[in-house]
C-alpha cells in the first residue's frame, strides 16, 4: 500500500491537532458526565477504590433502613408500656374504690325470730340437726347440735362460744338478733361466713327455717363484687393491649426478640430480648383467683402491692427499650454520616472539576485553533514549492 509521504512540518502540525483534539474530546465527556474517572481505562486505581466505597454506602444505606424499622418496633413497644400503664392506673383506682367501699363484715337474715323460739316446735327442726358455719368456703363447724327445748338463743350461744370460729383473740365472728329479729353474724376478721345445716338423717339441707326463703347467711358486698368485674376487665384489655403493640410482625411485649444489625458482615449489631407483658405475665390475676375475691380488704391490698409491682416493673422496661432505642438512633446518625464520609471520598476520586475542565476545554479550543493555522501555513509552504512548476 502506497502512502503519502508529509513534510516534518505538516506531519508535526498534524499530531498537534490530533492530540488537541483527543483530549478536547476527553474534556467534553468529563463535562457531559461530570466526572474525571468514567472507567477503569481513565484511571484504575481511583476506578475500583471509588467503587468499592460506593458499594460500601450502598450497603450502609440499605442497613439504614433496617435501623429505621428497628426503631418503630421499639416506638411500638413503649407505647404499648405507655397503654399499658395507663390501664394499671386505672385498675389502681378500681381497687381504691373497693377499698372505700366497706368491707361485707356482717351476713343478715330476712326471716323475723325471737331469741327464745323454740328450734323444734317453733322452726320445724328435727332433734340431731345440725346448724353449722362454713368460713371462707373450708369445713363447717358445727355451731350447735339441736336438742329438745333449744331456741334460736342457744344457735347465737353456740357461735359465739365456739372455739374453733373464735380461735383469735377478740373473736373472730359474733352472732346477734338485730332489733328487727333478725339473725345477723357480724365477722370480726374479714372472712366469709355461711350457714348451713346437715340434718339428722345425714343430708345437707338449708337453714331458711331460721333465716327465712333465702335458705343461706353468706356475705356479699355487691358493690365490691361489680368493681372486681371491672378489675377483670381491666385485665382483658390489657391482654389484649399486649398482642396489639407489634409492628411489622415483631411484638416486643409478646416475647419476641429484634436484632439491629449495624454493619455489613453483622459483626456489630444490637439484640433486643423481648418481654411477655400480658396480666399474667405482669403478675396479674382475675379477682377469683383469691378466695372471697375482693370481698376482703386483705385481698384487695394485696392485689394492689401486685399492681404497683407491675407498674415498677413496666417503669424499668420502658427505660431499657428506651435506652436500646437511644443505641439504634445513635448507630442511625454515625451510620449516616458515615455514608456521606464514603460518598464523598468516591466523588473525589472520580467527579470532574467544571471549572477547571471548562478552561481546559476553552485552552484546547484556541490551541487548536493554532494547530490549524500552523497546519495551513505549513501546507502554503509546500504549495510553494509546487509554484516552481508552474
Amino acid at each position: 500500500m502506497s502512502s503519502v509521504s508529509l513534510s516534518v512540518g505538516v506531519r508535526n502540525a498534524l499530531t498537534s491537532l490530533q492530540n488537541t483534539a483527543a483530549m478536547s474530546q476527553t474534556i467534553q465527556n468529563r463535562l457531559a458526565t461530570g466526572k474525571k474517572v468514567n472507567s477503569a481505562m481513565d484511571n484504575p486505581a481511583s476506578f475500583f477504590v471509588a467503587a468499592g466505597l460506593q458499594n460500601r454506602a450502598g450497603d450502609l444505606g440499605r442497613l439504614l433502613d433496617d435501623m429505621g424499622q428497628g426503631t418503630k418496633v421499639l416506638e411500638a413497644a413503649d407505647k404499648g408500656i405507655t397503654a399499658i400503664k395507663k390501664l394499671i392506673e386505672t385498675a389502681q383506682g378500681t381497687l381504691r374504690q373497693v377499698l372505700q367501699s366497706a368491707a361485707t363484715n356482717k351476713i343478715v337474715g330476712n326471716k323475723t325470730v325471737a331469741a327464745a323460739d323454740d328450734l323444734i316446735t317453733d322452726l320445724k327442726f328435727t332433734a340431731g340437726d345440725k346448724i353449722e358455719v362454713a368460713v371462707d368456703g373450708g369445713t363447717a363447724v358445727t355451731a350447735i347440735t339441736i336438742a329438745a327445748g333449744d331456741t334460736v338463743q342457744d344457735v347465737i350461744d353456740g357461735i359465739n362460744n365456739n372455739a374453733t370460729l373464735n380461735a383469735t383473740a377478740g373473736a373472730s365472728v359474733k352472732a346477734s338478733l338485730n332489733s328487727d329479729g333478725k339473725i345477723e353474724i357480724e365477722s370480726m376478721d374479714n372472712k366469709k361466713y355461711e350457714l348451713s345445716v346437715t340434718a339428722a338423717s345425714g343430708s345437707t339441707a338449708t337453714v331458711k327455717n331460721l333465716i327465712g326463703s333465702s335458705g343461706t347467711v353468706a356475705q356479699e358486698n355487691t358493690t365490691r363484687t361489680t368493681l372486681a368485674g371491672q378489675f377483670d376487665q381491666l385485665l382483658t384489655q390489657i391482654d389484649q393491649l399486649q398482642k396489639d403493640a407489634s409492628y411489622n410482625g415483631v411484638n416486643l411485649l409478646g416475647g419476641n426478640a429484634l436484632k439491629v444489625t449495624f454493619n455489613e458482615d453483622g459483626s456489630s449489631s444490637l439484640t433486643i430480648t423481648g418481654v411477655t407483658f400480658d396480666s399474667a405475665g405482669l403478675g396479674l390475676s382475675a379477682s377469683s383467683s383469691a378466695t372471697n375475691g375482693f370481698q376482703r380488704d386483705a385481698n384487695v391490698q394485696s392485689f394492689l402491692d401486685k399492681l404497683t409491682t407491675a407498674s415498677n416493673t413496666l417503669r424499668a422496661q420502658a427505660s431499657t427499650f428506651g435506652a436500646n432505642l437511644s443505641v439504634v438512633q445513635n448507630r442511625q446518625d454515625f451510620t449516616k454520616g458515615l455514608i456521606s464520609t464514603l460518598t464523598t471520598g468516591s466523588d473525589a476520586l472520580t467527579l470532574a472539576d467544571q471549572n477547571e475542565e471548562g478552561a481546559t476545554l476553552l485552552a484546547l479550543q484556541t490551541r487548536q485553533q493554532l494547530s490549524q493555522t500552523a497546519l495551513s501555513l505549513s501546507n502554503q509552504a509546500d504549495q510553494a514549492v509546487l509554484r516552481m512548476f508552474g
